[in-house]
């Protein structure tokens, strides 16, 4: 292979990774205009339309699960690229990714604490550990521990989750009796509850509601950190294991690329629609929708995530000679400043300290601002790049983790 065929599929990753980044924004956009748990449903706070229900249909099919596997994927590709180029200088690769990871957990709490509590930078921070400590394992070995172990916790939750399916299904066939359809509706309402309660901390002034979020800053990481464990670590050792493999450096064929994707999607479609059709002929009661998007759903969201990989891979070469290519790279060079940097936005849209919408848009209308804050990433990523080496978390975080100031400004 080329020079020039590297730096291509390097380029590529980082359009995969620009593209990741705008994609999760498709799903936390549902926290930042409803709260926490308004990824769970459309209609905890209000009866939601037709339009409003498809639109999160749509939504919960395509990037639901899907841009956060991708973005962990990615995650672990990069880890693995970023301790082989510090080994390959002599350095202890791995010494330092923990150093990053360290500033990494300070800028995610930050993140948490000031800004939302959505945050998934802390979690990588705190379980990609694990992943760096197996990363001499071989291909093989990565492959089947990480599949194994996806499955045996998915399974695992599934199994702890199918009486709240089962429930669910009875209250929906008339058929459960009186205590099982008490205990559902309660659950609705108590999901509700929290959800209405949340929006009501969020339309406060920042200051109350810093001091009101402030005890959830605490426990919040521990608990995400306990749910997603079983999810993260093997998509990062897949992440690894794919970046070993060559997939996002040219290592992988157009055939074998192809037939990855069609797998994921023959796999991982019908599952997705199914479930949707599910969820919503049982007006996405919350509760069953935790069960199903931490458990049940696992493997749809594993093989549309490696469908939506395939696909992008194989369609870099070609995005990359275009305008929205470079663009989309340029976003995925700075995914952690774009991903900070929609949050900042989103908030202040939503919350009381900005505009104060939250709880006022319904799905549909929660579009028109991804299309915002795409706008926002797409335009102003290339030209920061053209004047500067790094976007600027970019640029702290090396800098933090380096122990001295790096230069940012192009030389010219």
């Amino acid at each position: 292979m080329s020079e020039s065929a590297a730096t291509d599929r390097i380029a590529a990753l980082d359009l995969v990774r620009g593209i990741a980044v705008l994609g999760i924004l498709t799903i936390n956009i549902a926290g930042f205009a409803g709260g926490s748990s308004a990824v769970l449903s459309p209609s905890l706070l209000a009866p939601a339309s037709l339009p409003d229900k498809l639109a999160f249909v749509i939504g919960l099919v395509l990037f639901e699960g899907k841009m956060r596997g991708l973005f962990t994927l990615l995650f672990g590709a990069s880890m693995l690229l970023f301790v082989d180029r510090r080994d390959a200088v002599g350095q202890d690769g791995g010494y330092w990714q923990l150093r990053r990871l360290g500033w990494l957990f300070l800028i995610g709490y930050l993140h948490q604490l000031l800004l939302w509590s959505g945050d998934i930078l802390m979690l990588y921070a705190m379980l990609a550990p694990i992943a760096l400590a197996l990363r001499h394992w071989s291909v093989r070995r990565l492959i089947v521990v990480a599949l194994a172990a996806f499955t045996l916790w998915h399974g695992a939750f599934s199994l702890a989750g199918w009486s709240s399916l089962t429930a669910a299904e009875a209250v929906h066939d008339h058929r459960a009796d009186p205590v099982t359809k008490a205990v559902v509706l309660s659950q609705y309402d108590a999901v509700a509850g929290e959800a209405r309660d949340e929006v009501n901390t969020l339309r406060k002034p920042y200051v109350t509601m810093l001091e009101e979020r402030f005890g959830e800053t605490l426990y919040m990481p521990l608990l995400v950190t306990l749910l997603s464990i079983g999810e993260t670590v093997p998509l990062m050792l897949l992440g690894m294991a794919f970046y070993r493999m060559g997939f996002f450096t040219g290592g992988w064929s157009q055939d074998q690329l192809w037939r990855l994707a069609i797998a994921g999607l023959v796999i991982g479609l019908p599952l997705a629609v199914a479930q949707a059709v599910w969820a919503w002929s049982r007006n996405f009661p919350p509760d069953a929708m935790f069960q199903l998007l931490i458990g049940f759903a696992a493997p749809q969201h594993l093989a549309l995530t490696l469908a939506w990989a395939a696909l992008l891979v194989l369609a870099a070469p070609n995005l990359l000679e275009t305008r929205l290519g470079e663009r989309l790279r340029a976003a995925g060079k700075m995914a952690l400043s774009n991903y900070l940097l929609t949050s900042l936005t989103m908030a202040f849209c939503f919350f009381g300290w900005g505009l104060g919408l939250v709880g006022r848009i319904g799905s549909l209308a929660q579009w028109c601002f991804v299309l915002i804050g795409w706008a926002a990433m797409l335009g102003w990523s290339l030209p920061w790049l053209a004047r500067y080496q790094q976007g600027p978390v970019e640029w702290l975080w090396r800098s933090l983790t380096e122990g001295r100031r790096i230069a940012l400004a192009r030389r010219t």
